[in-house]
């Protein structure tokens, strides 16, 4: 099923780097209100917190990118497709005798967090579904129609 769900959230996400390819680049910088300040900030976050998690767990070096170096959508496309492949290939390959094992994070102060991995997988996906929501919000006050991220209208095998 985690599987399935990525396949969701990649699906809207290149629904949404589609729709913003209509816009400026002043209209998706703009600062906004919520979520990370801007249209192109919010895309970038989601696919770098994907990135950072899913290296930790395969215990690959994560990337290093300053948000604040972002200034084109083709930057954002070309990191999301990079971040899905390596995605892509660990939740594959990712088998239900992981599910339990456990993830280990230690936090800048020092303090060492347990978590499950399953339970870091369906973090990225909840936390994707949660900042795209944003740009929900953020199409409708600039007078666009938003991208539809309903489950059940979505084709997308095995759901």
């Amino acid at each position: 099923m985690l599987y399935k769900l990525f396949k969701y959230n990649w699906q809207v996400r290149d629904e949404w780097v589609e729709w913003c390819e209509s816009l400026p680049i002043e209209e998706l910088t703009k600062i906004r209100i919520g979520g990370m300040g801007s249209i192109l900030y919010n895309l970038f976050h989601v696919i770098d917190c994907e990135q950072i998690w899913i290296n930790q767990l395969q215990e690959t070096p994560v990337i290093q990118k300053n948000m604040k170096t972002i200034t084109s959508l083709d930057e954002i496309k070309e990191y999301s497709r990079q971040t899905k492949k390596v995605s892509e290939s660990f939740i594959k390959k990712f088998e239900k005798s992981d599910e339990r094992r456990l993830f280990t994070f230690t936090s800048k102060s020092g303090e060492n967090k347990q978590w499950t991995y399953d339970k870091v997988l369906y973090h990225i996906v909840t936390h994707e579904i949660h900042h795209i929501g944003q740009l929900s919000i953020w199409s409708r006050e600039i007078g666009m129609k938003p991208i539809s991220s309903d489950l059940i209208f979505r084709d997308i095998e095995g759901i």
